[in-house]
């Protein structure tokens, strides 16, 4: 008979060290938890409860917005960036509150898991770049030598992205510190990248000024993007006290909530230009699209492959401290 009796969570010394969190020091759950317990536990108060939820039903949101869109008319071509944008904005919150809902399971599904987040992650930037390249690139770069190596550039982008990240992985247990910076040089790259067209028209209007509607928009998404990277890369505030954030507050969660409201007001900036930039742009063939979509999942999966079948490389980390 099926037991729903809920397992005990451990302390940080009785995890494994790839399974620990810098200041946070209980709630983990079960490094060897079945499907089950997995499920369950996202009705369970633990370190990675918040985690899940503050992706997962966010995401549901930008479900919907997608649906709303889709009944509006995805025979416009004008829309293709739009709506590849919007279905990459639903993937990667999913992927990642499934990573993070299954990932104690076993070393090996939390390395899986992990790769397919990143991998969600790289694609959404890719999804950026064709939206930006469509609707938001300033009107004396439109048809211009950059404009059209844009989105070809930023899908090599999202295979590098894929292939740094999930790389990343592989030196987490003996050198975590360059694990992280990796990690983050991984993501933070892209964006970048994908973000050039969208910083010079920030320039511009902070120089010459501009009464363009998504302004303001783009500059709250700036903002939350870069307070994302800030948080991601100084796991503040439980570093400062370790143990008071275990379960509310830690740097993760707050992570997550930046980087959703950061998709939230781009999705909005995105949606006023669009709308107010519509006959000035030069818009990608429904064609050009898809085939960029493609070239990145193609690219992603096999980035995924390579790193599934390496993972007997990475070192087991000990069970638990000698100490404990």
């Amino acid at each position: 008979m099926l037991s729903l009796k809920l397992p005990r969570l451990l302390s940080i010394h009785q995890v494994p060290k790839g399974y620990r969190e810098q200041g946070i020091l209980f709630g983990y759950r079960p490094p060897r938890s079945s499907a089950t317990d997995c499920l369950l536990s996202v009705f369970q108060m633990t370190n990675e409860t918040l985690n899940i939820w503050t992706h997962f039903l966010p995401a549901w949101y930008f479900v919907w917005t997608l649906l709303g869109r889709l009944q509006g008319g995805w025979e416009d071509p004008q829309a293709w960036p739009l709506l590849a944008y919007l279905v990459t904005c639903c993937i990667y919150p999913l992927a990642s509150s499934c990573a993070h809902t299954f990932s104690t399971m076993s070393c090996r599904a939390r390395h899986l898991c992990y790769f397919c987040d990143y991998a969600a992650l790289s694609t959404y930037s890719l999804g950026s770049a064709l939206a930006y390249s469509a609707y938001v690139f300033p009107l004396e770069w439109v048809g211009s030598t950059f404009h059209h190596c844009y989105v070809p550039v930023a899908v090599f982008n999202t295979v590098v992205s894929t292939s740094l990240s999930c790389y990343s992985r592989f030196l987490e247990v003996e050198s975590p510190r360059l694990s992280k910076a990796w990690r983050t040089l991984a993501f933070v790259y892209p964006y970048l990248f994908d973000s050039i067209p969208l910083f010079y028209r920030l320039y511009l209007c902070a120089l010459e000024g501009c009464s363009e509607g998504s302004i303001l928009l783009h500059y709250k998404h700036t903002g939350c993007a870069l307070l994302t990277c800030f948080i991601f890369a100084t796991h503040l505030p439980e570093r400062l006290a370790p143990g008071t954030f275990d379960y509310i507050g830690h740097s993760h969660q707050v992570f997550h909530v930046c980087g959703i409201l950061g998709t939230h007001f781009q999705m909005e900036a995105i949606l006023r230009d669009m709308a107010e930039r519509h006959s000035q742009v030069l818009l990608p063939s429904s064609l050009q699209t898809l085939c960029s979509m493609g070239v990145c999942v193609t690219g992603s999966l096999l980035v995924i492959g390579i790193s599934s079948v390496s993972l007997p490389l990475i070192p087991e980390p000990p069970h638990r401290d000698k100490s404990h």
